[in-house]
């Protein structure tokens, strides 16, 4: 069991959820707000995406990153900052007859681009999903290659940002391993178990505990499930010895109907934590925990 827990919240995602939710963070403001709302309740650590002000839909435009960053730094708020690299990996295939005439809402570049802004803004921490794999939808697959993958670990340990190793399956888990030892990933190595998302492992015991007993000897790992199934793995990984991770990217109800904000997801977690006997890091905490160098 885990005492001293890292909380992560990952505060508004990039799926469709701004009609189904009535406050989904959107724009840079709303974002940044919500990530100082997060610190309060007591994340250590903000997982950061960004939207298209006028739409909500998902955008990878370093200038909406860049507001985002700005506002939280300028607010003195204590957080460790993780953005995603996950954008731009997203492949939609053609008919069967013809599946190279890429769908329109394709939007599918290289890892550099994909890391602009991270580059610019020199967070923490970066998310890295290690893999490609089939979202759930019949033409989707999201891209994420070896040669990808290892083009943005050399970059990222050149620039001096760590990169979170999502594996949403034990596929996934033995790439990151790959690239450990392949010397592209510094010690230690910092793993996201991703639970819940189709068609990866489902969110129950058995899957959570069969990754965690497959990662690398002296790895720092937190782990999450999606929708309901947010709060049991929260309490899962706690047990498992690992850092958690909650917010409206995962999850849009505090309890069945009620919907949550980002700061009463990550209150709720702590309770959890709080029950089975722990408590929640500090960002400096965190930072120490992880290795973590001081954001520029």
């Amino acid at each position: 069991m885990n005492r001293n827990v890292i909380v992560t919240c990952a505060i508004t995602g990039s799926g469709d959820s701004v009609g189904k939710h009535p406050a989904i963070p959107v724009t840079p403001a709303e974002i940044a707000t919500a990530v100082i709302e997060s610190a309060k309740a007591g994340a250590a650590i903000a997982h950061i995406h960004v939207r298209e002000p006028d739409t909500g839909k998902y955008s990878r435009r370093p200038e909406l990153f860049r507001e985002v960053v700005d506002r939280i730094r300028q607010s003195d708020t204590d957080i460790v900052l993780n953005l995603t690299t996950g954008m731009g990996g997203d492949l939609f295939l053609g008919p069967d007859d013809d599946p190279l005439s890429f769908r329109d809402n394709t939007d599918c570049v290289g890892q550099l681009e994909r890391m602009q802004h991270v580059e610019q803004l020199l967070p923490e921490i970066c998310s890295m999903d290690c893999g490609s794999f089939n979202y759930d939808e019949g033409a989707y697959v999201y891209i994420s290659t070896p040669g990808m993958l290892r083009l943005g670990a050399q970059r990222l340990q050149e620039i001096g940002v760590k990169p979170e190793l999502e594996v949403f399956d034990l596929g996934h888990l033995s790439f990151a391993k790959k690239l450990i030892a392949e010397g592209l990933v510094d010690a230690p190595p910092l793993f996201q178990i991703c639970l819940g998302i189709r068609w990866g492992a489902d969110a129950d015991t058995r899957n959570f505990l069969t990754l965690v007993d497959q990662l690398p000897q002296g790895s720092n790992w937190a782990g999450f499930g999606v929708g309901a199934m947010e709060m049991p793995m929260v309490a899962q990984a706690v047990l498992l010895g690992g850092n958690i991770r909650v917010g409206l990217e995962d999850n849009l109800y505090l309890e069945r109907g009620v919907f949550a904000s980002n700061a009463q997801l990550v209150e709720k977690a702590i309770n959890i934590i709080q029950l089975l006997g722990g408590e929640a890091q500090t960002p400096a905490e965190a930072r120490q925990t992880l290795g973590l160098r001081v954001a520029a």
